[in-house]
């Protein structure tokens, strides 16, 4: 399966982006999806995931700014950030988990202008 990220962008602190992932079959055999980011000259880190049933989790620091959602009838999964920081600022990548494989999307860029 191929993932396309799209939604990055420049937005000032405190905007709002919405992030999408759109796959080029159904996900929905996929029960763990979700995005991670990467930072110049930092390692990738996890920022949330939603199973096949809708349960959701977060990491720490995004909790209660960051929304995941996924729709399984247009193969996609979305990511709302709201009152974004400027540590917000990464290359974002979404992820689908088989059950055996690890699928990713090509980043799509966040800047977060302080």
């Amino acid at each position: 399966v191929q993932l396309q990220a799209s939604g990055g962008g420049l937005v000032q602190a405190g905007g709002s982006l919405r992030l999408s992932c759109v796959a080029s079959r159904s996900i929905f055999s996929f029960n763990d999806m979700g995005w991670y980011r990467q930072a110049p000259g930092n390692q990738r880190e996890y920022v949330a995931r939603i199973t096949g049933g809708g349960i959701t989790d977060y990491a720490d620091s995004v909790k209660g700014r960051f929304t995941i959602s996924r729709d399984n009838a247009k193969n996609t999964v979305a990511l709302q950030m709201n009152s974004l920081k400027a540590e917000d600022s990464a290359d974002y990548y979404c992820y689908a988990a088989g059950s055996s494989h690890v699928y990713w999307g090509q980043g799509t860029q966040v800047t977060v202008s302080s």
